[in-house]
């Protein structure tokens, strides 16, 4: 038999909902900024690729092109390598690390 699970009545279900998601989601894909492709073609990829709205790829674009890199993306392991290999047959830079 198990012992009780005591739940912490100052928790609630967003945050529990949250967390799991960030157990589930440890890894990220990162683009990186590159001298070769166009503002208008990475936000083009972005947009094509993850289906993101003109605006967020937009802004991902200029985290890209300003701060020289951008998480595109979270997942687990092989969703992450899958988005990295798509990246790269996009022509842009981009590696997958562990999440923050």
């Amino acid at each position: 038999m198990t012992a009780p699970v005591e739940v912490d009545p100052t928790i609630t279900p967003d945050e529990v909902v949250d967390d799991v998601l960030q157990t589930a989601k440890p890894w990220v894909t990162i683009v990186w900024n590159d001298p070769v492709n166009l503002m208008s073609y990475v936000s083009y990829v972005f947009q094509k690729y993850f289906g993101y709205s003109k605006k967020v790829a937009e802004k991902l674009m200029m985290e890209v092109h300003e701060e020289g890199k951008s998480v595109v993306s979270h997942g687990t392991r092989e969703e992450m390598e899958r988005d990295v290999q798509a990246m790269h047959e996009y022509g842009l830079w981009a590696t997958m690390d562990r999440q923050d």
